[in-house]
């Protein structure tokens, strides 16, 4: 039996999947929720414990760590898939041959070079590279009529994203960032599955962030999905073209960048067209989505699209809704009785403020019905927290 190891910053969705599989399974992951499978090859980061803070996710993570504890399962695996938070240009060049997925991602990952590879056939947001806040205002002089965000060259999950404006005191972290024109719309994204030879967008997507809740950052949040006139939750015209332009976008990107298995590309959307945003080579935060939506096994269909088989993508029948919750206060984390939440902590853990609690995740034929279980389970879950907040020591 062939080995498969599954690494990065949470395996629990991809690890259900791949029990279902024919391979001998590894795991290496940041968190530890109470959730994830047990397995024999098995190793975690974030040893939660009763009374003991999580900590805070971005002064912790290092996809470094996550290697280093992970070299005698590189070793020993025949195959590796990296998830969020691993990049396969952390690898070995000889360890980067067991990876299954998109490998050569330098001109993906660093947005500046992706910005350049496609300003000419793609529409996108005006982009330059800074090294400072003083170059990005100085940038910023010249375009009286434009908004600009700064974000971090390399990075996901919506993350050090700051609007620039006259009066912004950012400070920037070590490393390069881009200053990108800003672009009001709606946050949709693609899933696309790629072997050498094809493309074919698995789905569509609206793409949820923190700011589509009223709340200031850019932070992923979640996704509903398939994309419709209902989930896309603006008045917009002609769905079904949308659908036919970002699939065929999608399908070209994958084209363009060699992309092999599954892969997420992520878009705004206006009155001027369809904006590309960023291409995110590997599974995507969408898996489980897909999976409830289609009735596929999205890792199968990855590893399948990686040894040159397109999987038949089946109609949806039903919508998907994943709803990440970060933590409105810190908390001791207590039980939670609802049956349609994820990714959670081990009882008495605590959780910082504004870090991830837990994850929504449902599903409905019937979209406002998706929308208010989703919605019940949040107001549950704040009302939780608000039970069960803790102090600073």
């Amino acid at each position: 039996m062939e080995k498969l190891l599954l690494i990065g910053i949470d395996t629990r969705s991809m690890l259900n999947s791949a029990l279902k599989l024919d391979y001998e399974i590894f795991s290496t992951s940041y968190f530890s929720t109470s959730d994830t499978p047990q397995i024999k090859n098995q190793k975690i980061i974030l040893n939660e414990s009763d009374g003991e803070s999580c900590g805070i996710f971005e002064d912790q993570f290092n996809s470094a760590s996550i290697l280093e504890i992970s070299s005698d399962f590189i070793d020993e695996v025949d195959h590796i898939i990296p998830i969020s938070g691993v990049s396969p240009t952390d690898f070995s060049k000889k360890d980067r041959k067991k990876i299954l997925g998109t490998v050569n991602v330098g001109n993906i990952e660093d947005k500046y070079k992706f910005y350049k590879e496609i300003k000419d056939d793609f529409l996108t947001p005006l982009t330059f590279k800074v090294s400072d806040i003083d170059e990005a205002f100085e940038i910023n002089k010249n375009y009286d009529d434009l908004q600009f965000i700064l974000k971090p060259l390399q990075g996901s999950g919506g993350y050090d994203i700051n609007l620039l404006e006259n009066d912004s005191d950012i400070q920037l972290n070590d490393g390069e960032f881009i200053l990108q024109e800003y672009v009001d719309g709606i946050n949709l994204s693609s899933s696309v599955l790629a072997t050498e030879n094809d493309a074919k967008t698995v789905t569509n997507t609206r793409l949820l962030t923190e700011h589509d809740f009223g709340g200031d950052s850019f932070i992923y949040i979640g996704n509903i999905l398939p994309l419709t006139s209902d989930s896309i939750m603006a008045d917009v015209n002609d769905i079904g073209r949308i659908n036919e332009i970002m699939a065929d976008t999608s399908e070209n990107l994958a084209r363009k960048f060699n992309l092999i298995g599954s892969n997420g590309i992520d878009y705004i959307m206006n009155e001027k067209g369809l904006y590309v945003i960023e291409i995110n080579p590997r599974l995507q935060g969408t898996f489980e989505c897909v999976e409830m939506s289609l009735g596929i096994n999205m890792l199968d269909a990855h590893i399948r699209a990686c040894m040159g088989e397109m999987t038949q993508i089946p109609q949806p029948k039903c919508y998907a809704y994943k709803k990440i919750i970060y933590s409105p206060a810190r908390m001791k984390y207590q039980k939670i009785d609802l049956d349609n939440i994820y990714d959670l902590p081990h009882i008495g853990s605590i959780t910082e403020k504004s870090e991830p609690l837990l994850t929504i995740i449902d599903e409905d034929k019937d979209f406002k019905k998706l929308c208010e279980k989703v919605e019940s389970a949040s107001k549950t879950v704040n009302n939780e927290v608000r039970k069960h907040q803790v102090s600073e020591q």
